[in-house]
């Protein structure tokens, strides 16, 4: 039996890879640059980075945050994105060991597919969370093109479903209805495990960007001024897509507190007006990552209350 620690060993180090890319994605991304050409360099002097000096965070502290040629200091977020992405994939390793080795559930590759996308989900908030965060700008390709990740993932969940499972059933109901794909109980069945899963995906996506587009809509009507940008938009539908409806509008909440929360200290402080714009985007993608890690125990949570 492989141990814990060799997983997590395993989660950690693909995050820093990946939060090395993720770098250069927040780099280039909001200016339309490619993430290919050319290669990584000095935003000041524009030297070339060799590949001893790209090892991510062991780099940055030997080079004591500064450019190895012209000196210039290199943003804190770079070694923080990387830790920050590391610690995430190593929390996703965990948890996938622990349903590989401890997991009594007849659906383990489905709850396997769902950590991966989990993982992959904190790889585009944290991107995103930095970018709003930078230039107010939340690319289509990392929103839309997530989105489409997602879609991915739920297919191939989809496909590995047993027969039967998940299987919406009409019981003692006067309607007939057969479900193409229905291995068994012909004539009752009223949508397979596959048409649930895709449908509860699709309607999640839809219900999510359609409240949103309503909010934006009353805002502009009421304020006669726009108040929350499409990129929003299109984030909460990602969400959605790789959380679900209920744990996403969690987000949604969480992101609409600690924004709040941010907007009341800055005019305390006289640094910000009643028409300051906020990085909206980057409080909800730090709720994002809230309910991912914590959306279904909340919610849980709150149902018992009531």
């Amino acid at each position: 039996m492989t141990p814990l620690i060799a997983y997590e060993a395993v989660g950690f180090a693909l995050g820093l890879i990946f939060g090395s890319f993720l770098n250069v994605c927040i780099a280039r991304l909001p200016q339309g640059e490619s993430v290919v050409h050319p290669g990584s360099r000095c935003p000041d002097c524009g030297a070339a980075i060799p590949w001893y000096d790209n090892i991510p965070v062991i780099s940055w502290l030997l080079l004591r945050g500064r450019c190895r040629h012209c000196k210039d200091s290199i943003a804190l977020h770079y070694p923080l994105v990387e830790i920050g992405l590391g610690l995430w994939f190593m929390a996703q390793a965990a948890a996938i060991y622990t349903l590989l080795y401890f997991s009594r559930s007849h659906d383990l590759v489905s709850d396997v597919i769902v950590h991966v996308g989990i993982a992959l989900l904190g790889f585009l908030l944290i991107g995103l969370m930095v970018m709003d965060w930078q230039t107010q700008l939340l690319p289509d390709i990392f929103t839309l093109g997530g989105i489409a990740v997602s879609f991915f993932l739920t297919c191939t969940r989809a496909i590995f479903l047993a027969p039967n499972e998940d299987d919406v059933i009409l019981k003692n109901q006067q309607i007939q209805i057969s479900s193409p794909g229905s291995s068994a109980g012909q004539g009752n069945v009223f949508l397979t495990g596959p048409e649930r899963l895709l449908g509860e995906w699709l309607l999640s996506v839809c219900a999510a960007i359609a409240i949103l587009l309503l909010i934006r809509w009353l805002y502009q009507v009421l304020r006669h001024r726009e108040g929350m940008g499409l990129g929003d938009v299109k984030l909460f539908g990602l969400l959605a897509a790789f959380l679900g409806f209920w744990s996403s509008a969690l987000a949604l909440f969480a992101g609409l507190l600690i924004a709040s929360i941010y907007a009341i200290v800055l005019l305390a402080r006289g640094k910000a007006g009643a028409t300051s714009k906020l990085a909206f985007g980057s409080f909800l993608a730090i709720g994002g990552l809230i309910a991912a890690l914590y959306g279904e125990k909340l919610i849980n949570a709150y149902k018992m209350l009531l």
